[in-house]
């Protein structure tokens, strides 16, 4: 695929490529926590409960803030329908928008009229979309249980080769707070999401690839 560049005042000029990067796998830097005990790849009950909670809502809506590799930082609004399907919209002045429809990942610029387009199981998203998280899944790279923050690391071959999504959610809520993508190169790109309300309904256009216009390109 032919790379393009995605300009703003907030992402400076970086490639299509590395910006889609942890786009889709959509928070600061989260690795593992140095404390805590680890509980390896098989995780705990209790992490298998907060991980089926967070399958069981089929829906959400927020705001989120991310964090790229280089600091750069900018934020939005995002939309979620289980399993597959995921809206980016990014604040003005970036005219990004990310949009799953369950099959397809798109990366557009609305400004530009550009887009590159994905298979969704070949991304990191179809980790954060999946039906439910199996934590005796072979990809299931590391569990860590804390008093406050519970994180589940996954790990599978994508597009972008090998990458890892890690998701830290509150112990006692059970609440997904944020994620962090670290793609191949070892660069992370990290979303904090806050604001969040479950059990909304969505109209099916929010998550419509507009394909007449991806298949232009």
């Amino acid at each position: 695929m032919k790379k393009k560049t995605v300009c703003s005042s907030q992402f400076g000029s970086i490639s299509r490529r590395s910006f889609a990067t942890g786009l889709l796998g959509i928070g600061v830097s989260a690795m593992l926590p140095s404390t805590g005990a680890a509980q390896g790849a098989a995780g705990s009950a209790a992490a298998q409960r907060i991980a089926d909670h967070f399958s069981s809502v089929k829906t959400m809506m927020g705001e989120f803030v991310q964090f790229g590799p280089r600091g750069e930082q900018t934020g939005g609004k995002f939309f979620i329908e289980r399993p597959g399907k995921l809206r980016f919209n990014f604040e003005d002045p970036s005219p990004v928008r990310v949009i799953a429809d369950g099959k397809n990942v798109v990366i557009g610029n609305m400004k530009l009229k550009t887009w590159d387009l994905y298979p969704l199981s070949k991304t990191p998203l179809s980790l954060l979309l999946s039906d439910r998280i199996d934590l005796s899944h072979e990809m299931v790279r590391g569990v860590r249980e804390e008093p406050d923050l519970t994180t589940i690391v996954l790990g599978n071959k994508t597009v972008f080769g090998d990458s890892t999504i890690t998701m830290m959610f509150d112990s006692k809520t059970f609440e997904l707070r944020q994620w962090t993508i670290t793609d191949a190169q070892n660069k992370d790109t990290s979303v904090m999401i806050y604001n969040v309300k479950n059990g909304v309904g969505f109209d099916d256009r929010v998550f419509r690839i507009p394909y007449d216009e991806v298949r232009k390109l």
